[in-house]
């Protein structure tokens, strides 16, 4: 395997609009929503010229939200800022921010609107 393992991820919700609204509300971002013969998804922005993943929110009969699933870890400048807007956008902080390591920066925790736990994480 070269270079990182993660090249793309998908968030399962149960209401992709709800969802889209949490997530467009938390991180300052408008989520691009399409319907793919009954399959909703909602893109993250991305940049492919740039290192990292980008990912989607998805609905689908197929797919169950989880808080207990793999964990996630969405980049942000200070996750500080994200973590404030949780708890308005419908969310709830299960972990505020916490020094990981002088190297490693910084991660927090929230469950979305959905029931997904969530990681943050930031090197501020």
């Amino acid at each position: 395997m070269e270079g990182n393992p993660i090249n793309w991820f998908e968030i399962p919700v149960s209401n992709i609009e709800r969802a889209k609204s949490f997530y467009d509300k938390v991180f300052e971002i408008n989520i691009q929503m399409v319907d793919l013969d009954g399959t909703k998804m909602g893109f993250f922005p991305g940049d492919v010229s740039k290192p990292g993943a980008t990912g989607s929110l998805i609905q689908h009969e197929q797919y169950t939200p989880s808080y207990q699933g793999t964990l996630i870890y969405l980049s942000c400048q200070d996750l500080a800022h994200e973590l404030s807007r949780v708890e308005a956008a419908g969310g709830k902080v299960l972990q505020q921010k916490t020094r990981i390591s002088p190297e490693h920066g910084f991660m927090g925790l929230m469950e979305d609107t959905e029931g997904n736990r969530i990681a943050l994480h930031s090197n501020n």
